[in-house]
C-alpha cells in the first residue's frame, strides 16, 4: 500500500479560471471599443449623407412657386402689353426667400430681347397693395430709375421688375410661409410683348434652384389679359 503525502498534490483550476476571466474580460472591453468606433463612424456617416442629401434637395428645387394665374395690363389699341404679374409663395416644405435687389436677379426673355437682370429697384416692402396700379405708384416714389407709372401711363424707359406683397407679416423683404408676392414687370416701348410672342421670367434667388415661368402671349382685346 502506498502512502501519498500530504501536499504532493496541487489544484491549480481556481488560478487557471481567474486568468481566464481577466483575457475574457479584455477581449469584451477590446471587443466594446470597436465597436462604439465603428457605430460612431457609422453615426457620423449617416449624418454626413442625410445633410448631403437636405442640400441636394434644396438646391435642386426652387424656394418660391407660381401661386395663381399670371395676368397683364393691355395695351387694346397698340395689340401690346403694358406690364405682366403673376403672384409668388414659399413652396411647400420651404423656409423663407430673401427677395431683396442684392440677393436676387430675375431675367427677362421674349422672343426679340434678352436681358439678365431687371431687377433695379428691389421689392417694395413697406405694406400691402391691393394691384398692380397702387404697387406702380409706390414705385414711382421708391425707385428713382421709375419715373412714371407703366400702367396707367406711358411706358418705362427701361424694362423694370418690382416685387410687392398682397400678404406681410413682418415688413421685410423676405418673403416668409403664410406671406404673399406679387412679381410685376413694367415694359419700355421698344420690349413690349404683342400677339404670339413668347415671354419668360427667371427668378433667381440666393438658394435654390431658379423659378422659371413662360407664356405665349394671346390676342389683347381687353384691358385685363389672362395669360393663364
Amino acid at each position: 500500500m502506498k502512502l501519498i503525502q500530504k501536499g504532493h498534490r496541487h489544484e491549480h483550476r481556481g488560478i487557471i479560471g481567474i486568468e481566464a476571466a481577466i483575457v475574457l474580460i479584455a477581449f469584451v472591453i477590446v471587443a466594446a471599443a470597436l465597436a462604439f468606433v465603428v457605430l460612431n463612424m457609422g453615426f457620423s456617416t449617416t449624418q454626413k449623407a442625410k445633410t448631403a442629401i437636405i442640400a441636394a434637395i434644396e438646391e435642386a428645387g426652387s424656394a418660391l412657386e407660381v401661386a395663381g394665374k399670371m395676368t397683364a395690363a393691355g395695351d387694346v389699341q397698340n395689340q401690346t402689353l403694358r406690364i405682366v404679374s403673376f403672384p409668388l409663395k414659399i413652396v411647400s416644405g420651404g423656409a423663407t426667400a430673401n427677395l431683396d435687389g442684392n440677393a436676387t436677379a430675375i431675367r427677362f426673355i421674349s422672343s426679340d430681347v434678352e436681358y439678365d437682370n431687371v431687377y433695379f429697384c428691389g421689392p417694395i416692402f413697406n405694406g400691402t397693395f391691393i394691384n398692380p396700379t397702387a404697387a406702380w405708384d409706390q414705385a414711382v416714389t421708391d425707385c428713382p430709375t421709375i419715373s412714371n407709372n407703366p400702367v396707367t401711363g406711358n411706358p418705362l424707359a427701361n424694362t423694370t421688375a418690382i416685387v410687392y406683397w398682397t400678404i406681410n407679416l413682418n415688413n421685410n423683404k423676405i418673403i416668409d410661409i403664410a406671406e404673399h408676392a406679387v412679381l410685376s414687370v413694367g415694359f419700355s416701348a421698344a420690349d413690349q410683348p404683342t400677339q404670339l410672342d413668347h415671354i419668360a421670367f427667371e427668378i433667381l434667388t440666393p438658394t435654390g434652384a431658379p423659378l422659371t415661368v413662360d407664356r405665349t402671349v394671346p390676342s389683347v382685346t381687353s384691358i385685363v389679359v389672362d395669360l393663364g
